[in-house]
């Protein structure tokens, strides 16, 4: 008898992962929109497994937060992230917060299943590109000052990145404007940029050198 939670904000993600979970035998599938009812859940309920998203509406990348705190409360919970974000860096922070499986959400069911059915037996799950792009990330001779941002900085470079303002950013990240204003402060500071046209170049130039 297994119990799952998946947390996400796209009812058709919930739809799809509940119906393949339910094909595979899972007794009981527990749904969650936003990461506070999803922990809410998570403690009420302490499911075998939790597949959560990393971005959800409101929240940025705040499912990272989300397994943190599970993993505080249980360092033996069995989470698996199925996220849109391939980043080596973002999945890296994933794993460091106490994901053991992640699996991205252009990949097929089967390999969804997979990562799946390793995690809850307390296996680890990446698939093989993915792994070796998270191995480079922690190759000492790889100095990337992107392993250096937050989550939250990450977006934002990415989105300066795009050519976006800062009311754009600060809109797609349901954050304030003053908030975006103080992270880019702290971009400039962390890549040595003097300006934001500086910064705009950096982030174009780190981006695309990116894996």
């Amino acid at each position: 008898m297994t119990t799952v939670l998946v947390i996400d904000d796209h009812p058709i993600v919930l739809q799809g992962c509940r119906r393949m979970l339910e094909d595979a035998g899972t007794s009981t599938v527990l749904e969650a929109r936003d990461a506070v009812s999803g922990y809410k859940l998570y403690r009420r309920h302490h499911p075998d497994v939790v597949i959560v998203d990393l971005a959800m509406q409101g929240s940025g990348l705040g499912g990272l937060e989300l397994v943190r705190r599970i993993n505080a409360h249980d360092p033996a919970a069995r989470v698996l992230v199925f996220s849109m974000h391939s980043d080596p860096i973002i999945v890296a922070r994933a794993l460091q917060a106490g994901a053991i499986g992640y699996v991205l959400k252009d990949t097929s069911p089967a390999e969804l299943m997979k990562g799946f059915e390793q995690v809850r037996v307390g296996m680890p799950y990446l698939n093989e590109d993915l792994a070796m792009q998270v191995a480079l990330v922690h190759t000492p001779a790889r100095q990337n000052p992107l392993a250096d941002l937050t989550p939250r900085e990450l977006q934002t470079l990415s989105l300066l990145a795009e050519g976006k303002p800062y009311g754009r950013i600060a809109d797609e990240l349901n954050v304030s404007y003053k908030t975006i204003v103080n992270v880019c402060a702290q971009l400039r500071h962390k890549l040595d940029a003097g300006n934001l046209p500086e910064l705009i170049r950096t982030a174009v130039q780190l981006l695309a050198t990116a894996p």
